[in-house]
């Protein structure tokens, strides 16, 4: 299907009241019976997970399943960035003035990803970035890439389109496009940006530090900016927020800020705590 008429096709879909319902459906206590068919059909491995099958009391709560510490061990070296999340690397490199490279032959821009919040956009101009897609079989919780505070939060509304191979290399724009929301990292050697991307099927994101930020809510089409006094402190490593079900995350940095640790070419697999880059002091 070309990418015309896939984005037809996804256009005319209710993209949101089906991840509304796919939400609900998983929270309901009779999913439970689905999750031997979820584990043996996405083949994922149980040793990392903290609870046993059957402590699980819905499709969604094994969905969100937490690890065990050891299982996903935090590069503690002290200026070394951790990869937030488990999963592939779908782009990484240069942000070439404003534009991200989403696939080859294919880019959006700072300015439509972060929603025209200039005072942001103009930090990361010619800086650095990492897209990484978290399949339906990996953990989904995501964790602080490096010591800081959080200061600020947006929430955009928009699309779920799916952010799987083919959604990426057919729809134009796709992670400007899609619902997201934003954590604004302060450290001592500049800013982070954690860019948590909505999906098709993902019923929320939730975020720790905020029991009140609801995403793909109903008619919700309001941005949502929101700053924090005092910011919220999180070490490298803790837990910032989880998707239900899976999506994409994006790292910005600013220029000069990072040397990457890991090679600059998609497919390459990486875990929550593995090192990304180091800041450059």
């Amino acid at each position: 299907m070309g990418s015309r008429w896939l984005n037809l096709f996804w256009s005319c879909l209710p993209k949101k009241s089906l991840s509304r319902l796919t939400g609900r459906l998983a929270r309901h206590r009779l999913s439970r019976h689905l999750i031997p068919y979820y584990i043996k059909y996405f083949n994922i491995d149980l040793a990392p997970v903290k609870r046993s099958v059957d402590e699980f009391e819905h499709l969604l709560d094994f969905f969100t399943r937490e690890y065990r510490a050891e299982a996903r061990p935090i590069d503690n070296r002290p200026f070394t960035i951790v990869s937030p999340v488990d999963g592939v690397i779908s782009q990484i490199g240069e942000i070439e003035n404003r534009s991200l490279l989403q696939v080859k032959g294919m880019q959006y821009t700072l300015d439509e990803l972060l929603c025209g919040n200039q005072e942001h956009i103009d930090k990361y101009v010619n800086g650095k970035f990492v897209t990484i897609y978290l399949s339906p079989s990996d953990y989904h919780r995501i964790h602080m890439p490096f010591s800081g505070k959080i200061k600020e939060v947006m929430h955009i509304p928009g699309d779920l389109y799916p952010v799987n191979q083919s959604g990426v290399r057919l729809i134009p724009r796709l992670f400007a496009r899609n619902e997201r929301l934003i954590s604004y990292i302060d450290t001592d050697y500049g800013e982070i940006c954690l860019i948590k991307v909505g999906a098709t099927n993902v019923g929320s994101i939730k975020v720790n530090y905020d029991d009140e930020l609801q995403t793909n809510r109903w008619n919700g089409k309001k941005v949502i900016h929101k700053r924090y006094q005092p910011a919220h402190q999180l070490e490298k490593g803790m837990e910032l927020a989880r998707f239900e079900f899976g999506s994409t995350i994006i790292l910005l940095f600013e220029p000069n800020q990072i040397k990457w640790l890991i090679e600059e070419k998609p497919n390459g697999r990486v875990q929550m705590g593995q090192a990304l880059a180091m800041i450059l002091k």
